[in-house]
Parts: structure tokens; C-alpha cells; sequence
């Protein structure tokens, strides 16, 4: 009984581990990376639509990305939004492709990277938390109408921790992971 709450908690869990994946990968580190700018929400003829949906983004070089959008019509707009956003990335426009040179982060910027980064990690941790008490509050439920014993709701407590504690662990993983390649001169 309480193992089919689980197994439907666990696809949530699996959820907020991807989006703490997806947010990481946007974490700056000094290398040039297609998910830094892929989200970047350009004003293309009147609607917000990320770049990634508009324009190829590659990286041929470890500190530079290339994009190249499919309407050359899209370039200034491109560009505009890249300056915009908070990436305080400065793209150079050539007619044909948008270029971005990736600084150097000096010591500084990579501690406020890493402060970035350990926030991402604590919402994950948050997500975790607030699906673990959804699912506490159906065994409670489930106890009630009388769906199993008190026992099997206490067991059920038991093993919902022990996923909970696997999922955490995946979340230091992946915030130590990337502490590091921030990290990384």
C-alpha cells in the first residue's frame, strides 16, 4: 500500500533532481557551455521564446560560444537579449553569427558562483522535503480511511526516509560536482 505512494513520490523526486541538474548547468564556471545561454528569452517578433528555439549554439573553443540563429533578421534581438540578462556576458555581433568570449572568473566571482550554486542546492533539498510531506500526509490519510495499519504507516514513514535520504545525497553529489568545476582555474 504504502509502497505505491513511494513509487509515485519517487517520479516527483526524480523530477526535482533533474530541475537541480538544469539549474546547475546554467551556474557559470569560466567555460563556455550552450546551457549558459540556451534559456535566455529573446523578443522574436513579439514573443519571448528562448534561444535555444531560434538559433544554433555551439561551443568551438573552451572560453567562447557561437550562435547562430536560423533568421539572420534575429541577430540584434539576440544580441540585445544577451546583454540584458544577468549573465553579464558582452556578445559581438558580426552580421552572420553572435560570438561570446567567456571571461576568466576571478577568485571573487567564483565564490559568489559557488554561493549561487549551494541556493540552487537548498531548493532542491526544499522540493525534496515539501514532496516527502505530501506523501507523509497520504500514508496519514490512507491510515485513517482505514487503507492500512498504523504499523504499515509507520513502515512506510521508514522507507519514504530512506528515499528521501538517497535523493538528498544525489543532491550533495551533484552541488559538490559542480563546486568543483567552478572551483576549477
Amino acid at each position: 500500500m504504502y509502497s505505491e505512494i513511494i513509487k509515485q513520490k519517487t517520479v516527483e523526486f526524480e523530477k526535482a533532481i533533474e530541475h537541480l541538474k538544469s539549474e546547475a548547468s546554467k551556474v557559470r564556471t569560466g567555460r563556455a557551455t550552450p546551457a549558459l545561454v540556451e534559456d535566455v528569452t529573446v523578443n522574436y517578433y513579439g514573443a519571448k521564446t528562448p534561444l535555444k528555439q531560434i538559433a544554433s549554439i555551439s561551443t568551438p573553443e573552451p572560453r567562447s560560444l557561437v550562435i547562430q540563429p536560423w533568421d539572420r533578421g534575429a541577430i540584434a534581438a539576440i544580441e540585445g537579449a544577451i546583454r540584458e540578462s544577468d549573465l553579464n556576458l558582452n556578445p559581438m555581433n558580426d552580421g552572420i553569427l553572435v560570438r561570446i568570449n567567456i571571461p576568466m572568473l576571478t577568485e571573487e566571482r567564483r565564490k559568489e558562483m559557488v554561493k549561487i550554486l549551494n541556493q540552487k542546492a537548498e531548493e532542491g533539498r526544499i522540493a525534496l522535503r515539501s514532496i516527502r510531506e505530501d506523501a507523509w500526509k497520504e500514508l496519514q490519510k490512507l491510515e485513517t480511511e482505514g487503507g492500512m495499519s498504523e504499523d504499515d504507516k509507520f513502515k512506510g514513514k521508514e522507507k519514504l526516509q530512506e528515499v528521501v535520504d538517497e535523493f538528498n545525497r544525489k543532491v550533495e553529489e551533484i552541488r559538490v560536482s559542480k563546486e568543483k568545476e567552478i572551483m576549477t582555474v
